[in-house]
């Protein structure tokens, strides 16, 4: 009893120097939930924000090898506490890929012990004062999810989709697991939107277009942006060089620029 009480008044302590908890998730799987969490921490930091990256996908936690930290392992800082991986001078990352003793180590987890982990990831790590705190969401509606939203109140969600209408059928399931748990809805990302043609500069609708926009008007909740395809993304991602860090210029830097404003914006109506 003890335990569970000073485990939960960590969690509160960590949470209590965090002034906003961005849950980026989706409803399915290969919508690029991770590399949107990715560089909208980087460009967050890039506004000299605080800004916290925690990957709570336990079973596929990719978020350090598309960092470049990989090689990373945790370190104490004292009696139960850990700090986070330092990626740069504003952004720090939390994974379970640190803990791994290989990159091919598979977590064989039931529920209760992901649950417990997740809390330790909270309530355990020195975070420290921080503008954001992103976290990196396993798909669809359950236990990871949904742990993440109970143990963090208030927490903002960016749900992330692409366009063909199957995905865009469990963005709609996403926004109304978030609409249950009261969470704030900061809207909807589309991934993978557009590719332009590298001959003709035309732009080619691989999975179609616009259905990001046209699922938030229908559901009721702002559009964030579309961020079109690039194939610079999977490089830089499998290379661990972040993406807009390497390419400042180009359109999908732009459209995460964008939606970084908007999260911004939004925090400021309030």
């Amino acid at each position: 009893m003890n335990e569970k009480v000073d485990d939960a008044k960590k969690v509160d302590e960590t949470l209590s120097r965090i002034k906003n908890r961005l849950l980026v998730f989706s409803g399915k799987g290969g919508v690029g939930k991770s590399t949107v969490a990715v560089n909208l921490g980087l460009a967050l930091g890039k506004r000299n924000l605080r800004v916290g990256l925690l990957d709570i996908d336990i079973h596929g936690p990719d978020l350090a090898k598309m960092l470049g930290v990989e090689e990373k392992r945790l370190e104490s800082a004292g009696v139960d506490r850990i700090m986070p991986v330092r990626v740069n001078e504003n952004l720090s990352l939390i994974s379970m890929a640190f803990l791994l003793q290989t990159k091919d180590t598979p977590v064989i987890w039931r529920g209760p012990l992901k649950m417990k982990v997740i809390q330790q990831f909270l309530g355990d790590v020195l975070w420290g004062d921080l503008d954001w705190l992103i976290i990196d969401s396993p798909p669809g509606t359950g236990d990871e999810p949904l742990s993440a939203a109970q143990l963090i109140p208030a927490t903002g969600a960016l749900i992330v989709t692409t366009p063909q209408e199957v995905s865009l059928l469990d963005s709609r399931k996403a926004v109304n697991f978030a609409r249950r748990l009261n969470l704030k809805i900061y809207g909807i990302v589309e991934n993978m939107s557009g590719l332009s043609c590298p001959h003709c500069g035309k732009t080619i609708d691989l999975f179609k277009s616009g259905g990001g926009r046209k699922a938030a008007q229908e559901i009721g909740i702002p559009f964030l942006g579309s961020i079109p395809i690039d194939p610079a993304i999977v490089e830089r991602g499998d290379d661990g060089k972040p993406f807009i860090t390497n390419h400042p210029d180009s359109d999908a830097t732009k459209a995460f620029n964008g939606i970084v404003e908007k999260l911004l914006n939004s925090n400021r109506e309030e």
